[in-house]
């Protein structure tokens, strides 16, 4: 990296498995300052990915807070929670042991967001890798946020160019599907914003032969990336034939880090809210153009996220 300082980030995330592999990768990787965490309803519901997110910043040792955010959608019922991908408590259903939750801070999560952001001007980069529900809270409460904050990083949406448009429906990613109207007031906002959709992140796999080596090689994040993935993967060889999982959210994380990875096209978003096409991303005829990841070396983001963990295991 050529920043003389790491970014300074807001992690908006529903841990999750591939959350909590990301977080790992954050939370090793020196261009990286993670500044709090914001959790969401997604691969579960709010109560256990905040439950998660407060879990994770113990086993990881994360000096910083956690904001529990929306229970559910701006404008419709929240779906079930994809426990088949990510198991019953979300991560895997590895054993979280005697963990005790101490509770979120008591600001919720839009505020936290809005109040970094504002304190912090220019500063505060984004990365949203759930549904966008507490980004279009944050907007409305501080609609000048988007002027302030320096990148929106979104792991989400879908558009065809890898052979990829859609991973709940055939025309849907899930994060943007579990709450469409919210993607669409932030793809609204005049913010700076990178996506990173399935058809970049299809591309970053960690196969079960570079997991077992991490366990061996990547002291206790690396046992702790290989145990609570392993469920994931299973789910992975059933529903795609992969001999391994995907770092989806790592590979949002990536864009930040190793950027010359990604294949690039800048061009404005639409969000359908209704219909058989609810939740799909498409290009639009007008409006803020988007810098979108439309493919990416996944080899070489899984190759970094591997080198990174092992540095600071």
């Amino acid at each position: 990296m050529t920043r003389t300082a790491p970014r300074m980030l807001i992690l908006d995330t529903d841990p999750g498995v591939d959350d909590a592999l990301a977080m790992l990768y954050l939370r090793a990787h020196p261009g990286l300052k993670l500044a709090a965490i914001t959790t969401v309803f997604g691969n579960a519901d709010v109560d256990t990915t905040t439950r998660n997110a407060l879990y994770l910043r113990q086993r990881l040792a994360l000096d910083v807070p956690v904001h529990q955010g929306a229970a559910a959608p701006l404008a419709r019922h929240r779906g079930p929670s994809p426990a088949h991908v990510h198991g019953q408590n979300a991560l895997g259903d590895i054993d979280l042991g005697d963990f005790v939750s101490p509770g979120p801070d008591p600001r919720p999560a839009f505020e936290a967001i809005a109040d970094l952001v504002l304190a912090h001007p220019g500063e505060v980069t984004l990365v949203a890798i759930g549904p966008l529900t507490n980004l279009a809270l944050a907007l409305r409460a501080a609609p000048k946020i988007a002027g302030l904050v320096a990148e929106v990083v979104i792991m989400g949406g879908a558009f065809g160019s890898q052979g990829r448009s859609g991973n709940v429906t055939p025309f849907a990613e899930a994060n943007i599907h579990n709450d469409p109207e919210a993607a669409a007031e932030v793809f609204a906002a005049s913010w700076p914003i990178t996506l990173a959709p399935l058809d970049a992140t299809m591309s970053c796999v960690l196969t079960n032969a570079q997991a077992r080596d991490l366990a061996e090689q990547g002291g206790d994040a690396g046992r702790f990336a290989h145990a609570v993935s392993r469920g994931y993967a299973a789910a992975y060889a059933r529903h795609e034939g992969l001999d391994g999982c995907v770092l989806h959210d790592v590979a949002a994380l990536s864009w930040l880090t190793r950027p010359e990875l990604f294949e690039v096209r800048n061009a404005p978003v639409a969000i359908a809210t209704s219909g058989p096409r609810t939740g799909q991303t498409r290009i639009a005829p007008e409006g803020h153009a988007r810098r979108l990841c439309l493919g990416a070396d996944g080899a070489a983001m899984t190759r970094d996220y591997l080198d990174v963990l092992r540095a600071r295991p």
